[in-house]
């Protein structure tokens, strides 16, 4: 008998995969999250109720200011996150790929615990094993690569001890 999580996920995983929801979800799913972050002091994103989610913690590659965004991730099977910067299909990478770039060293929440992470982007040759790994957890999703028309930048987040 599948899981609720596991029907509401594939009920919704091809909604996320529209021209609507690629559109409205740049403007709309931060203000969800913010407000679901407030509802449940930061423990759970929003995503979380649907796939393993964390906060980014990072450094602004031009302002040198603290960044924060809240992303899916998925487990690699040894102890890392592997992230991917689809910013919904958009033409452009989103800013925390170049925050990560600039500025390795970031850390993460996962269910309202921090930790320390060195994010390094995955090379072309462990990229198909990477998006396979992410397409198992959430059928489809390198669709957004293909809609956006550019590689999309992997990264592996590294624990590392504080």
């Amino acid at each position: 008998m599948p899981r609720v999580v596991d029907v509401v996920r594939a009920t919704i995983a091809p909604l996320t995969r529209t021209r609507a929801f690629r559109r409205a979800g740049p403007w709309l799913m931060p203000r969800l999250e913010k407000v679901f972050a407030a509802l449940t002091g930061g423990r759970v994103p929003l995503s979380g109720l649907l796939v393993p989610s964390l906060v980014l913690h990072t450094t602004g590659a031009k302002s040198g200011e603290p960044r924060d965004a809240a992303l899916m991730y998925t487990p690699d099977g040894h102890g890392r996150a592997i992230v991917a910067g689809t910013n919904f299909a958009g033409g452009h990478h989103p800013a925390w790929t170049n925050n990560l770039l600039a500025h390795p060293d970031a850390g993460i929440t996962v269910r309202g615990r921090y930790m320390p992470v060195r994010a390094s982007l995955i090379p072309d040759d462990e990229r198909e094993v990477a998006w396979a790994r992410i397409e198992d957890q959430w059928p489809g999703y390198r669709n957004y690569e293909r809609a956006s028309g550019r590689k999309v930048k992997l990264f592996r987040l590294q624990p590392v001890r504080g």
